[in-house]
């Protein structure tokens, strides 16, 4: 089975939904910062929780990086056409949960170093294990 294309689009996919969990996060984070600036009162209502999603999604720090996720999963979704699920979305999952641990220490949120890299390599080594 030749899945060395397949596999770089497994880690690519991976890659882009882990940097994107981060990136989502800080603008989540933006977002509620805006919230509670804002207004002191939570309006439970119908209304009030679809105002709360819209003003989330115009908040552009957490939309960017929601459409580029997205469009991974899209990615993703046709990897799976191609590549046996088997090993696509092990290595997949992997790679975006090692990923969004580097980039959300690139993003200077506070991580455990080493526990944070002792993970990182065997996920690195787990993902070699399938693919190779």
């Amino acid at each position: 089975m030749a899945i060395g294309g397949d596999a770089a689009s497994m880690v690519a996919v991976g890659l882009v939904w882990g940097a994107t969990n981060a990136l989502m996060r800080r603008g989540a984070l933006v977002w509620d910062h805006r919230l509670r600036s804002l207004s002191t009162s939570t309006s439970s209502s119908v209304t009030g929780v679809l105002r709360r999603w819209v003003e989330l999604l115009l908040t552009w720090q957490y939309s960017v990086p929601f459409a580029v996720n997205l469009s991974a999963s899209a990615a993703f979704f046709s990897l799976l056409g191609a590549a046996p699920i088997s090993i696509a979305v092990p290595v997949t999952n992997a790679t975006t949960f090692a990923a969004t641990a580097v980039a959300a220490a690139l993003l200077g949120e506070g991580t455990h170093a080493a526990p944070a890299a002792l993970g990182t390599t065997l996920i690195i080594l787990g993902v070699w294990v399938c693919i190779s």
